[in-house]
């Protein structure tokens, strides 16, 4: 068997600095063996026979013999451990019957003889050739075959003796390079459109490949093989196993290395995302299903969840400026949470607090840690790339990193956790509709149970209980790679790392996430939108309207709330914060919204020709209290339901965990509802109303269910 090894002594070639050069002599010195050299120009150099054989400048030209890295083959122990178990065995008894042909024995060595070796026609005394034809009957193969065997055994050893099928590189080594070439094409055309069958793209590859290569005839492997060969190109390409999606998803994973942010520290990367909750929400107002969507901030380094909102059909900046703000203000908890889940007040984990129950009292405080923010990464989502977040995270010293398009990695922490939000918690509520079509049921519109803010607080609460305590495969520290941590201990482990965390100094610090509207004052108050807001602390103010001030000068920032049109704030100039509230919110006794008073205005102006805004808005809510949901025909609908969904009992093998967050339970065990009150007869309207005829069908439809829901009540 050849050696790795190649002779070193005088007459040794070598390449270097790009010449052939001959070692001519050796020399033995004190610091070490000398070698002297002699170029094509009878030139000699000397040099220290360590840098000669370690140094990228010089390269041995050798004999050619013996195995090494660049050669085309592969390792022996690669080839070996390529092998089936099957393919290893058969390979493991030829080798038996070529050390029998070799040495008589099937050992290869006669201090280990078995019962009947060395047998008569094996007898190391006879010739090999006489010992190749016996092995060749024996196994009924030609003697060529038993020669070619010992041949490759001496050069590689068992590795030799693998049949060339078993050795094939991904069963594409004897397949046309040509044709790969081709295939390859055709199944990359196909990454973004509908899934074929094998057939047609095979069909496709023959004709491609006589429009391609018309001077040379490409050969066309048989069915069988072309089909697997095809079995081969998609497990590199893959486009009829899996979903078309999950195929794109493939095709544009980056070429290069998988880069990746590593966070140091708490809040040093901010994860901001919103996915469609696999679970419908009922609409307060119309009780009707309705999708939700989910918008959180992770902390990449804790993996904690710093904020989070739950938002009906579609998500507005003001939802994402809003969860950014939790990160600095987080929630108190509700009395009916567990005291472990509760974080302190000032966003210090109790592990490090030394008696907190003694110093302060019971813990009460917060359902996550407070933290400030130093890089936000986002999508490139509308909400996110606003002027509003923009702003805001400008103002707060925020740095906006937007992830690279369509890869999911680059947010890979908070896509992990809408998985794990949906496998522990959604799936488990009623009205949960999966994942995708494919795993949705018959109808799961009509489980749909909870309103979006209870679906809010459950899902808080659960984050709180189980997410936060529940240890993480993803946390680690690398000195300590067997301790498993969970978020909230991760994010002690990053306070004692990091020494500090960033606290916010602004006590007023909610009136920087709000919306900004410059706007001088008038001697009847501010207008924004057509709405007029008035208050005592403007009386210092209200000789800034006039022409000789320039109009820079005279407006002032005015922040509002989109989800509250009935108030807006301004700084005066001591720094000092007041509250403008609107001219017609006292006929009101709850937050209107931007945008239901503009649909007002719209509803309004389609009935009379000059509508105020108190109008506009009594038109809304009679809209909404006789036409839509909170009838009182719907109310006892909705109670019928709640009554249906309590009896049916959740299987403790599937729900006991999240059945017992008191949120759940709270609204899953509602208490016997008392009879509902007598319903009130609708007032006559008025001479000449084109409405007349609806509302004595209304009136006739009260009716009729306030005697049926008493029937119900007397037969329970």
């Amino acid at each position: 068997m050849s050696g790795a090894g190649t002779r070193l002594g005088v007459g040794t070639h070598f390449r270097l600095d790009g010449e052939t050069v001959e070692v001519v002599e050796f020399a033995s010195l004190a610091t070490g063996m000398e070698v002297i050299l002699k170029d094509a120009r009878d030139r000699l150099a000397r040099m220290s026979l360590r840098e000669l054989l370690t140094s990228d400048r010089a390269e041995l030209i050798h004999d050619g013999s013996g195995p090494s890295s660049a050669d085309d083959e592969a390792f022996a122990a690669v080839v070996l451990n390529r092998l089936t178990k099957d393919e290893r065995e058969e390979a493991l008894e030829r080798a038996e019957h070529v050390r029998e042909m070799l040495t008589g024995y099937r050992s290869g060595s006669e201090d280990l003889p078995r019962p009947d070796e060395p047998r008569p026609q094996y007898a190391p005394g006879l010739p090999l050739k006489a010992r190749y034809e016996a092995k060749a009957a024996e196994l009924g193969v030609s003697p060529r075959s038993t020669r070619r065997w010992a041949r490759a055994y001496r050069e590689v050893g068992e590795a030799g003796l693998v049949s060339k099928a078993a050795q094939a590189d991904g069963g594409l080594s004897n397949a046309d390079p040509r044709w790969v070439e081709t295939a390859v094409e055709v199944l990359k055309e196909y990454e973004e459109e509908s899934r074929p069958s094998v057939k047609v793209v095979l069909e496709e590859i023959e004709a491609r490949l006589k429009t391609k290569f018309k001077l040379v005839k490409v050969p066309v492997p048989p069915q069988t093989t072309a089909y697997r060969w095809m079995q081969e190109l998609e497990r590199r390409h893959p486009l009829f196993r899996l979903s078309t999606q999950r195929n794109r998803d493939i095709a544009d994973r980056p070429k290069g290395v998988y880069g990746k942010l590593r966070p140091t520290r708490p809040g040093e990367y901010v994860l901001m995302d919103t996915t469609r909750l696999d679970v419908f929400a009922l609409d307060p107002v119309t009780l009707r299903w309705m999708q939700a969507e989910l918008t959180v901030a992770m902390d990449w380094y804790t993996r904690c969840i710093i904020g989070l909102r739950v938002t009906p059909v579609s998500t507005k900046a003001i939802d994402a400026v809003a969860v950014l703000y939790q990160a600095y203000r987080p929630r108190p908890v509700p009395e009916s949470w567990p005291r472990e889940a509760a974080w302190p007040e000032h966003g210090i984990p109790r592990g490090v607090l030394v008696e907190t129950e003694a110093v302060h009292g019971p813990v009460t405080g917060v359902w996550g840690p407070k933290i400030a923010p130093e890089t936000l990464i986002v999508d490139h989502g509308k909400i996110y790339l606003s002027a509003h977040l923009t702003s805001v995270c400008r103002r707060m010293g925020i740095s906006v990193q937007p992830a690279r398009l369509r890869t999911g990695r680059d947010k890979g922490p908070v896509e992990r956790f809408f998985r794990t939000l949906r496998e522990d918690l959604l799936q488990r509520l009623p009205g949960y509709k999966g994942p995708n079509i494919h795993s949705r049921g018959l109808n799961p519109e009509k489980d749909a149970f909870f309103f979006h803010h209870e679906l809010e607080a459950i899902i808080r609460e659960w984050i709180a209980v189980d997410y936060h305590r529940t240890p993480h495969e993803g946390l680690l520290d690398p000195h300590l790679p067997k301790v498993e941590l969970s978020p909230a201990a991760m994010f002690e482990h990053g306070l004692a790392r990091a020494g500090y965390i960033e606290v916010p100094r602004d006590p007023q610090l909610a009136f920087e996430f709000l919306n900004v509207t410059m706007r001088t004052v008038q001697p009847y108050g501010v207008e924004i939108n057509g709405r007029r807001y008035n208050g005592d602390c403007l009386d210092g103010l209200r000789d800034m309207g006039g022409s000789d001030i320039d109009l820079d000068k005279r407006r002032l920032e005015f922040f509002a709330d989109p989800d509250d049109a009935t108030r807006i704030h301004f700084r005066d100039h001591k720094r000092v914060w007041h509250t403008l509230s609107w001219e017609h919110a006292p006929s009101l006794d709850m937050p209107l919204s931007d945008e239901a008073l503009q649909f007002a205005r719209r509803l309004a102006a389609k009935e009379y020709t000059y509508p105020d805004d108190r109008l506009a808005v009594a038109l809304l809510l009679k809209r909404w209290n006789l036409g839509l949901g909170t009838s009182l025909v719907e109310r006892r609908m909705a109670l019928r339901l709640s009554r249906e969904q309590a009896a049916l009992e959740i299987p403790e093998t599937q729900a006991d965990a999240v059945s017992s967050l008191p949120s759940v339970a709270r609204v899953l065990s509602l208490p016997e509802q008392p009879e509902p009150p007598a319903i009130e007869t609708a007032q006559a309207p008025e001479a000449g109303d084109d409405d007349t005829d609806g509302l004595e069908e209304l009136e006739e439809e009260l009716d009729f269910y306030a005697t049926a829901l008493k029937d119900i009540d007397d037969d329970e």
